[in-house]
């Protein structure tokens, strides 16, 4: 098998290392500097979007976030990220809601993107309030986002979580902070977090 992770410890690629270190799989890293490298007609060949991260596993290339932790959960069933096929309606609900109306609204709103009531419809996601209030309730009191069992949603819409948070897009709530400790003190999430810290100062953004 050869799996292959094009990614720079600066970007959304830590979403994908998480959910690479929860398969188990062995992996080769291969970190894709900002600027000229990622730009290159060789990269382009892998993602013409110019961004990492991006998977390639036996030839076949996977971009986009979302679609890289669906797709390692179906292709590593024996690590339990998924649940089984007839239960998956939220599971890619919320995937989705994640990767598309939540990401675009809290984008637009760290833009400083005004969506008038009368361009809401358009925008996909009606308001940011709107979005992070949905966002919000797929928190769970106890356990994780789908009930008792941690999966791929987990990894993607809780990073999403934690980066606004971080950005200020949303508070640190008693309730928040709780489950991103759940999630986030995992053996694979630690691990995941160590890897792209160690090679953060060599591969971050130039200057």
């Amino acid at each position: 098998m050869s799996l292959v992770f094009y990614t720079n410890p600066l970007s959304r690629g830590r979403i994908v290392r998480w959910m690479l270190e929860e398969t188990g799989a062995p992996y080769e890293t291969r970190f894709v500097r900002y600027g000229e490298e990622m730009n290159s007609p060789d990269f382009a060949a892998i993602n013409p979007m110019r961004k990492v991260p991006a998977l390639v596993h036996n030839g076949r290339v996977v971009t986009e976030c979302g679609a890289i932790c669906l797709y390692l959960a179906d292709v590593f069933p024996e690590a339990g990220l998924a649940p089984p096929l007839a239960d998956r309606a939220s599971y890619y609900r919320w995937m989705m809601f994640a990767a598309g109306p939540w990401e675009q609204a809290n984008i637009n709103a760290a833009l400083g993107v005004q969506v008038t009531p009368e361009q809401s419809r358009m925008a996909g996601y009606g308001t940011f309030e709107r979005a992070l209030d949905v966002l919000l309730s797929l928190v769970p009191d106890t356990g994780y986002m789908l009930g008792g069992k941690f999966s791929a949603l987990d990894v993607y819409a809780g990073s999403h979580i934690d980066w606004a948070i971080q950005f200020g897009s949303i508070p640190a709530t008693p309730k928040i902070a709780t489950y991103l400790d759940r999630i986030q003190s995992r053996p694979a999430a630690r691990r995941a977090l160590e890897l792209d810290e160690a090679a953060a100062a060599e591969y971050g953004p130039p200057a």
